[in-house]
């Protein structure tokens, strides 16, 4: 018997403009689920850098850019599945200059 599962969205993390330094700020608190797929959208005025970790710079966007990543699609039977892991923490600081407008986002979707 097939095991069923259903997508869903975590609850959405953000961040606005004027909470974004040069120094690396948690984006909404950290994850309590497994995700399946993630994107982060940066709909600020400026290029901004993100981390998993708070101190490794991992990825920038430039501004009104986004990230969609989908760790399920690259599952093999003999590799498993790639995920998110619960307890994971987005970070982003400004690269430069500073945003004037905007906020980030960062939506995580997982299967239940």
């Amino acid at each position: 018997m097939a095991l069923n599962y259903r997508f869903a969205f975590d609850d959405l993390r953000s961040l606005a403009f004027g909470g974004i330094g040069a120094a690396y700020a948690a984006i909404g608190a950290r994850t309590d689920v497994v995700g399946r797929l993630f994107m982060v959208q940066n709909l600020t005025d400026q290029t901004l850098m993100f981390s998993l970790d708070g101190t490794t710079d991992h990825f920038p966007l430039p501004a009104n850019g986004f990230l969609l990543i989908d760790l399920d699609a690259n599952k093999t039977i003999q590799g498993g599945k790639l995920e998110l892991m619960a307890g994971a923490t987005f970070y982003v600081r400004h690269i430069g200059v500073a945003p004037t407008i905007g906020t980030v986002y960062v939506s995580l979707g997982f299967g239940r």
